[in-house]
């Protein structure tokens, strides 16, 4: 698995203006194909009367899939270059919908790609973008009397604490880089005189 990705850190729209053709750049962070079609489907919907909607996305964190549509216009000049711009830019989990409405001046198959990557690193520059790192989860177990502090300590650390269930005892899930477990491990029996329990989990990925 890769150790981390970039994606988008919300979703929105971002517009210029070349030769009286606007160029609406909507970009949405997706986990799967089925949710860059339907933001597609929705973008469509939301503009009717435009000439073109082409898009590019890219999923997974190895960046596996990758698809793109020109939409009607001449052949590599939009959805491709949107692409290029997406990869270029380690852009994980992102889907980028262009529309344009036609403002009558032809701008050639080189003011067409200019213009359909340019929107979309700018609508990324004005959108921003996250890293995400791959962490290994653990459940800590804990007795009520010891688990604020535990909790506190995880937080001011700058731990990624996900969930915290309180029962019988305290169950804190956390997540942590593969490298930094057998360092966590010392610290939590140091804190805990050797009274909390940790259970390894699976993977995800987190916000750095």
């Amino acid at each position: 698995m890769q150790e981390q990705y970039r994606t988008l850190a919300r979703e929105g729209v971002h517009e210029i203006e070349i030769n009286k053709s606007r160029f609406l750049c909507a970009l949405a962070p997706v986990a799967t194909e089925a949710e860059a079609q339907d933001f597609v489907a929705r973008v469509r919907k939301e503009h009717p009367t435009a000439r073109h909607h082409c898009f590019a996305y890219v999923l997974g964190a190895d960046g596996g899939v990758q698809k793109a549509s020109d939409d009607g216009e001449p052949g590599g000049t939009a959805g491709v270059p949107m692409l290029q711009m997406l990869v270029r830019r380690e852009m994980r989990y992102v889907v980028a919908v262009v529309t344009r409405y036609f403002g009558g001046v032809k701008l050639g198959a080189g003011g067409l790609i200019r213009a359909y990557g340019g929107v979309v690193g700018e609508a990324l520059d004005v959108l921003g973008t996250v890293t995400r790192q791959r962490f290994r989860l653990v459940t800590v177990t804990v007795d009520h009397q010891r688990a604020g502090r535990v909790e506190n300590d995880l937080r001011t650390t700058g731990r990624a604490v996900r969930e915290v269930t309180y029962g019988a005892e305290v169950r804190i899930e956390v997540g942590l880089p593969e490298a930094d477990l057998d360092a966590f491990r010392a610290w939590l029996a140091d804190t805990t005189a050797g009274t909390a329990r940790l259970e390894l989990g699976g993977e995800a990925y987190g916000e750095l």
